[in-house]
């Protein structure tokens, strides 16, 4: 009777450290997909925080008044080279 208590009590042991190897297992993976989340979410507010400085230079370009032909050559000048860098963050998000 004691010996079949003892091994009923080894197999539960068993399959606790079974379930214990399962469940750290699956703790490394989510904090991995954590860490993943958490790149991703910097990586998008970063996107967005270009935008939001895309459209204050936008905005302030816009605000130029076009009082003759240089200032109209200025605006594009600026908003050509918003445009390529625009371009420039875009390939390196790649």
């Amino acid at each position: 009777m004691i010996h079949e208590e003892l091994q009923r009590l080894e197999r539960l042991a068993s399959q606790v450290g079974k379930k214990l190897q399962q469940i750290e297992l699956e703790n490394i993976s989510l904090k991995e997909d954590l860490a993943k989340a958490v790149k991703a979410v910097a990586e998008k507010d970063q996107v967005l925080e270009d935008f939001k400085n895309q459209i204050k230079i936008t905005k302030l370009v816009n605000s130029i008044p076009v009082e003759n032909i240089e200032s109209a050559e200025l605006r594009e000048k600026i908003n050509n080279y918003i445009k390529e860098i625009d371009n420039i963050i875009a390939y390196l998000s790649e």
